[in-house]
């Protein structure tokens, strides 16, 4: 079958480690009508100079370099030097199965009403070995813009593929620090489906440097980006003017701030009304107690009193199986912190989750010893 052409594009950020691996696994693909376009965002090491050799040897691969400004903008480039009516994504610490292409391409012919679409993925370690767990996005429930925390669309960026007419006519990536691409699906779902594949598209390196994953403060941040997203797609849902992003200023809140401190910022420069800058708390509090359960950081204090203030207020608005999901997520998340040794941080998301979060902890506890066993 002959496939249309496609750009992949490779933002990338000092990623020397990995990303000729992740550019090799692009130009390996069985619909091979494709151009690679690595955006080097402000390199200190070795990612220029590796995709400026990889480009020479093979003149599928381009390569752009622009001072650091972000992924949201390196996407943004990326896509504006191509030509090719469809757009892939692919970042530099992850690896494409050679059929990934083959199989979205296919689909999207297939069904004209798709306007984007993602797939399973394994799950690999920093030095490319396989964890043996497989994520199938495809599993997981509707989106819901109104749900907290908000339940997004659930397409793994790295993997996602979409047009360049429909790029183009939702004005491409916005200037989200994080969560960049939650806010691009949201846009994207006004025009049509999203869609997950069954298929295992590549391998996503999952490890303590990633994003999403390194530190509190990414956890904060994006906890708070992806909620605003969800609050902008609520806008939009109601006919009403989107959000408009802020330009951050000196004297601003910085990203390392406690929550409590940067969502103030956030609300006024955003123009927020009270009702949304309340709904806005209690989705960041909700998504922070549910990244916080299960990514590689740990809450300190102040964003456990936090998440216990804003939830505690927003209870009796919850719809009762909100309620449920809000408090599995605060004893996983208090019965992960009693394991660590800090009581103060489990009991300040709350006293009354006592029960569910020795239980949880005796509960992991018997698993490890019997993996040890």
């Amino acid at each position: 079958m002959q496939f249309p052409p496609v750009d992949v594009v490779i933002p990338a950020r000092n990623a020397a480690a990995t990303l000729g691996a992740a550019i090799r696994s692009v130009l390996a693909q069985s619909a091979p009508d494709l151009r690679v376009i690595v955006v080097d965002d402000g390199s200190s090491d070795d990612t220029p100079r590796i995709a400026a050799a990889l480009a020479a040897r093979d003149g599928r691969v381009t390569l752009i370099r622009q001072p650091q400004g972000g992924i949201a903008a390196a996407m943004n480039a990326g896509i504006d030097a191509g030509t090719a009516p469809f757009v892939a994504r692919l970042e530099a610490d992850d690896l494409s199965h050679p059929d990934r292409h083959a199989h979205q391409l296919g689909h999207l012919l297939d069904h004209p009403d798709t306007v984007g679409l993602s797939g399973a993925q394994r799950e690999i370690a920093l030095d490319g070995s396989p964890t043996g767990h497989v994520n199938n996005p495809a599993k997981a429930p509707p989106p819901d813009p109104f749900w907290l925390p908000a339940r997004e669309p659930a397409l793994t960026q790295p993997f996602f593929m979409t047009s360049r007419a429909a790029l183009r006519a939702v004005g491409g990536y916005r200037a989200f620090p994080v969560a960049e691409d939650t806010d691009l699906y949201w846009r994207l779902a006004a025009l049509g489906r999203l869609d997950n594949l069954p298929d295992i598209l590549g391998s996503y390196r999952f490890h303590a440097g990633s994003v999403s994953g390194a530190s509190v403060r990414h956890g904060r941040r994006l906890a708070i980006w992806s909620q605003l997203a969800a609050l902008s797609a609520q806008r939009r849902q109601a006919g009403q003017p989107d959000i408009t992003l802020p330009r951050w200023r000196a004297g601003d809140a910085p990203p390392d701030d406690p929550v409590a401190a940067q969502l103030p910022v956030l609300v006024r420069r955003c123009g927020l009304s009270r009702a949304e800058g309340a709904w806005l708390a209690t989705a960041v509090a909700a998504k922070l107690v549910e990244l916080a359960g299960y990514r590689p950081f740990e809450l300190d204090l102040s964003d456990c009193r936090f998440i216990a203030r804003a939830l505690t207020a927003a209870a009796p608005r919850f719809a009762p199986a909100n309620a449920s999901d809000l408090r599995r997520h605060r004893a996983a998340t208090a019965a992960r912190l009693l394991r660590g040794g800090r009581l103060s941080e489990a009991l300040a998301l709350g006293k009354s989750l006592w029960p569910e979060m020795l239980a949880r902890a005796a509960a992991n506890r018997l698993y490890w010893t019997k993996r040890q066993m």
